[in-house]
Order: structure tokens, then C-alpha cells, then sequence
């Protein structure tokens, strides 16, 4: 599996990737559509927005987004 954005965060990487694949394949390929490791994402996802702060790149997706921004996005606006 691939690295994350931030080196600090690749554990939690990990331990989501390994929670989401179980549940794909045990669960969701087999009808359960009921969510899991919802937790672990926000964690991970939390740790991956630090990371891209602290690398000053949340001001590039600002920018990036004011540019091209994605249609479903602004579609929900």
C-alpha cells in the first residue's frame, strides 16, 4: 500500500486500509452495505488535513478549487 501525504499518518493509513478491505471484501461484496471503520477514516482523515496545512498545500487546493472548481461541489451549494 502506498505512503500518506504526511509520515505520521501512514499508521493510521494502515490500520484504515486494512479495516476498509476487510469490510469490502467480507461484507460489502457479500450485500452488506453497512459502513465500518468510520472512525479510523476520520482519524486518518483529520491527521491527512494537519499534514497538508503543515505543508502550506491547503492554500494551493484553495486556489486550484477557485480555478476548476468541482461541479458536484458547487452543484450542492
Amino acid at each position: 500500500m502506498s505512503q500518506s501525504i504526511g509520515a505520521n499518518c501512514n499508521e493510521l493509513k494502515k490500520e484504515y486500509d486494512t479495516c476498509f478491505n476487510k469490510w469490502y471484501s467480507e461484507k460489502f461484496l457479500k450485500g452488506d452495505v453497512r459502513p465500518e471503520c468510520e472512525e479510523l477514516f476520520q482519524k486518518y482523515r483529520d491527521c491527512v488535513l494537519n499534514a497538508i496545512k503543515q505543508k502550506k498545500i491547503d492554500k494551493l487546493l484553495v486556489e486550484a478549487r477557485k480555478e476548476d472548481p468541482f461541479s458536484s461541489v458547487t452543484e450542492k451549494k
